[in-house]
Order: structure tokens, then sequence, then C-alpha cells
């Protein structure tokens, strides 16, 4: 299997498990204040990603060099999820969910930005087609659902972390200097947790953890664990092979994942026109699987 094909199989794996963050984590996020939240993630994440890099990789010394690329990259990050929190005390999911499906297209602007990555008119079908399949599981197929798509202000305040998320993806390969993923990863993490926990200090001192629900914990170590440590492994291991564009449009399958996790939860099967929207972002991941080489000689055919 190619590193290509790898970034493309991390990133359905990320997908899936982002999924998970979203139902388990609108089940808590009315518990906790954000930012205490995720403080308490991002460390959870990184003593879970620095005892694997111990026991793998190491963690060498020129990992240390220009630390503040990981402040960047943590503090990126750290936005994305903190925003996220906030905008869901107020958003209504399918308002969010459909806020999210921004992400790639932004991506693409910013990878062209910074990395002078440029979408080609292939990509920009496949974003599209993605784009219109998401929109259409978040909705369920409910042409009035989507005429009544307000924007609020917990949507406005989602929209912000979401600009965060976009930047961060192409930001990875440019400040990467050679180290690997999981040692990269560490670093952010490390760095984000610092940066959450100074600007979340009286958030963290406040909360009462040891009377939080069940629920709680089981939604932070599932966040922290998988929808952190695991999707931050994978993400940055497939920003360093594929384009921004093309990593970010895995999210259009979140919606889709997100159903299943709902079905598993007890909570109903969706409609079948559902399933249109699926097939599309299906298409739209098809479509992106195919090198642009490999394309451009069977073209000249």
């Amino acid at each position: 299997m190619s590193p290509a094909a790898r970034g493309h199989l991390a990133m359905l794996t990320f997908s899936a498990l982002v999924a998970g963050s979203f139902s388990l984590g609108a089940m808590i996020a009315n518990e906790v204040a954000p930012a205490a939240l995720m403080a308490a993630r991002f460390w959870i994440a990184a003593a879970v990603i620095g005892a694997v890099a111990m026991a793998t990789t190491g963690i060498p010394r020129s990992a240390a060099q220009a630390p503040w690329r990981y402040l960047v990259l943590g503090g990126l990050f750290g936005a994305y999820f903190v925003l996220m929190f906030e905008g869901l005390k107020t958003a209504r999911p399918v308002s969010a969910a459909a806020v999210f499906t921004l992400t790639p297209v932004m991506s693409a602007l910013f990878g062209y930005i910074l990395l002078r990555q440029v979408t080609t008119a292939r990509m920009a079908l496949a974003l599209a087609i993605g784009a219109l399949g998401a929109l259409w599981v978040i909705f369920r197929a409910d042409w009035s659902a989507f005429r009544a798509f307000e924007i609020g202000g917990g949507e406005i305040v989602y929209f912000w972390g979401c600009v965060a998320h976009a930047i961060y993806t192409p930001m990875v390969r440019k400040l990467n200097r050679g180290e690997s993923a999981v040692v990269f990863t560490f670093g952010m993490l490390v760095a984000g947790g610092a940066i959450l926990t100074v600007y979340g200090w009286s958030d963290i001192i406040a909360t009462d953890w040891a009377t939080l629900p069940a629920i709680v914990w089981i939604g932070l170590f599932y966040v922290a664990l998988f929808a952190s440590a695991a999707t931050f492994v994978l993400l940055q291991y497939a920003t360093l092979y594929l384009p921004s564009a093309k990593v970010m449009a895995y999210t259009y399958l979140t919606p889709t994942w997100v159903i299943c996790w709902e079905m598993a939860l007890g909570n109903g099967a969706p409609a079948g026109l559902v399933l249109v929207g699926i097939a599309l972002t299906v298409v739209a991941l098809l479509i992106l699987l195919k090198p642009e080489e490999e394309l451009a000689r069977s073209t000249a055919r």
C-alpha cells in the first residue's frame, strides 16, 4: 500500500472516530466548561501519545527545535475544540454539522495560501459533490428542514472554530521538519494542553471534578483517547502525504458516521432518501482516490 493510500485509510478511520465525539460530546457539552474539558482532554491524550512515542520511535532531541511550531498548532486545534463546544451550547446539531461541511473548502483555500497547493477542477468537483451529499445527510433529505436553516450565535462561534481547523491542516505540513506523526502530535498536544490550562484555569479550578456524572468521564476519555490522541496521529500522518483539500474532504463522511453512531445508540435509522446523500459522499471520495498523475496518463491515451 502506497503512502498516499495509507493516508486515505487514515482519514477514513479519522472520520469515523470524530463522528463519535459529536454524539458523545452533545451529551456532556453543558456539564462542564469547554476550556476545562478540553484542557483535560489534551493532557490525557498527551500522556497516551507520549507513552506510545517513548515505547516506539522515542522522542529525539531534534523534535524540540523551534518549539513555537507546537504552540501554533496546539493553539489552532485547541481553539477549534473550545469554540466547537461553546457553539454547541446554543447551536442546533443540524446547523453545526452544516457549518462543519465548510471546512474542506476553507482548507483548500488555506492550502493554496500557505503551501501553494492547487485544487484541480476534479478535486473541486469532488468537494462540491461531497458538500451536497453531506448536506443531504445532515438535513435527512428534508427540504423544509433545509429552508428553515438559520444562522445563530452558536453557529457563528463554531464557524470560527472551523476556520482554525482549516488553517491547522496545511500548517502541519508547513511546520513539520521530518518528525514522525506520533512525535509531532505529542508536541502539539503538550503545547495545546499548556495553552488551554492557562486560558481555562479559572474554569478548571471551579469545576468539581469528583462529582461529575459518569457520562462526562466516559465522554472525556473517548474524546481524549479516540477522538483526540488517535485522530491527531491519523490527521498528522495523512497531511504529510495528501493535499489539504483531500484530507479535509473526509469530513463530509462525518454526518454519515454520526447516523451510524445514533443508530448504535438506539436513536433510530434514517429515511431511505438519506442514502442518496451517503452515495454522493462516497462518489466524491472515489473521485479523490484516483491520483492526479494516473488521471493524466489515462486522459493522454
